[in-house]
């Protein structure tokens, strides 16, 4: 539903996302945020309602109550904001294992705003970038909700800032782009940490739940591609949830493109012919985000480890991505 009236319901607008790069763009024609880790969430005030809503148009509200009332605060009668929303730990960095862990420690959760797509019955969509941003400063100003704030420098300078801060990478935007509810090359991201989404395909059985999850991706003919064997990175409580979660997806059909080999090497290893014995079998449809070293020559993850679930991600939508160790 587009907002077109002050007055009319607002309704969930299809966020615009970046095309991935192993450079970062340059030119004046750019400015430049970084890329924060935490979970993409629309906002969107009415009145005094406010809804939070993921990128897939899932509602949010209930496991995010201190951003639904730092947007409510706002003083603004109707509006869509673009965001995150992140974990902070204990040095201020966004973290997204502790986003997922939450209900575990006090850590504060704060929505960063980088796009704001209506106010007060103005559609601001067809606006450049600059001008949004603008608006959006004025209007999350000396609030709860708070701003992702363009970086200013030197591009070399503002990569090596990002890296000495460990953060995932950054995201460059063309100053006078328009919204448009797609993947568009006026928005780059670049990530100089090897982490991305992948979908569980299998799991090892032991350890009272699971020793390994099985993940891939999907290719350009929709074929589920295995990927690696995912082993490190959980707790006991994290084990026992996700195999909770997994549990209704089991099935006898295996998902991925290509049966079991014998192959193995050192620096990775495929599904072997016994593993086509010991494996539980699941419907493609859980999504986890994975670090790990490097893609290896067979096209296998190179050390990875868990990082957390991605309840955000469709699993269809899930491709290999380039990796911040991959030549440009």
């Amino acid at each position: 539903m587009v907002p077109t009236r002050s007055g009319s319901a607002l309704g969930f607008i299809k966020p615009m996302l970046a095309e991935q790069r192993s450079a970062v763009p340059r030119g004046d024609e750019w400015i430049y945020e970084a890329k924060l880790d935490g979970y993409r969430v629309e906002a969107i005030k009415q009145g005094p309602s406010v809804r939070l809503l993921s990128r897939n148009g899932n509602d949010l509200g209930s496991d995010y109550p201190e951003v639904v009332r730092a947007v409510a605060a706002l003083d603004v009668d109707a509006l869509i904001l673009d965001g995150e929303v992140v974990a902070l730990d204990s040095r201020g960095r966004p973290s997204f294992q502790s986003l997922q862990h939450r209900g575990k420690a006090s850590l504060p959760i704060v929505y960063f705003a980088f796009d704001v797509l209506h106010v007060n019955g103005e559609d601001l969509r067809a606006l450049p970038l600059e001008q949004r941003k603008a608006r959006l400063a004025e209007v999350v100003a000396r609030s709860g909700v708070q701003l992702s704030e363009s970086l200013r420098g030197d591009v070399d300078r503002i990569v090596g800032a990002i890296q000495q801060l460990g953060l995932e990478g950054i995201v460059a935007k063309r100053r006078r782009s328009r919204y448009t509810s797609a993947r568009s090359d006026a928005w780059i991201k670049v990530k100089f940490l090897n982490r991305q989404e992948f979908v569980v395909g299998a799991y090892k059985p032991g350890l009272g739940s699971f020793e390994s999850l099985v993940v891939g991706y999907y290719d350009a003919q929709s074929r589920l591609q295995f990927a690696g064997k995912v082993r490190n990175g959980f707790t006991p409580h994290l084990r026992a949830e996700i195999h909770r979660q997994l549990t209704p997806l089991e099935t006898d059909v295996f998902p991925f493109a290509e049966p079991g080999t014998r192959k193995r090497s050192h620096w990775g290893e495929g599904l072997t012919a016994d593993d086509m014995h010991i494996l539980q079998w699941l419907q493609p449809r859980f999504v986890v985000e994975v670090a790990f070293v490097e893609w290896t020559r067979d096209g296998h993850l190179r050390h990875p480890t868990f990082v957390g679930i991605r309840r955000d991600k469709h699993a269809r939508d899930v491709r290999r991505e380039r990796a911040a160790s991959d030549a440009p």
